[in-house]
């Protein structure tokens, strides 16, 4: 009887730590997903912000003053327009290439 109640003591002691191991493993599990919920939380709220960050940066008004200010840029008028025109001969090509070529020499 003595070495039954031994084992069932034994049984009784290794599921009591089995049981406090779980719980430990459980509140720590809980304690990281609750940390990662809140960084999601986190990175959610930044990449809100950081839309609304990038809509502010590119509309049109800005671009096009960024453009004028920092890029010295100007609408597009016909008098300063060239048309480039595509003709399939290969000699019309060569021709064409070769009054870049002169273009690009006479640039200073």
């Amino acid at each position: 009887m003595i070495r039954l109640n031994l084992v069932l003591l034994l049984a009784v002691l290794a599921s009591a730590m089995y049981l406090v191991n779980l719980q430990y493993d459980s509140r720590r599990l809980f304690t990281e997903l609750d940390k990662a919920r809140t960084q999601a939380h986190r990175l959610e709220l930044e990449n809100e912000r950081l839309q609304v960050e990038k809509r502010a940066q590119t509309t049109p008004a800005r671009v096009e003053r960024l453009a004028r200010e920092k890029l010295m840029m100007s609408q597009a008028k016909p008098g300063i327009t060239t048309y480039v025109t595509y003709n399939e001969s290969p000699a019309a090509v060569v021709g064409a290439r070769a009054s870049v070529e002169a273009a690009r020499q006479e640039a200073p």
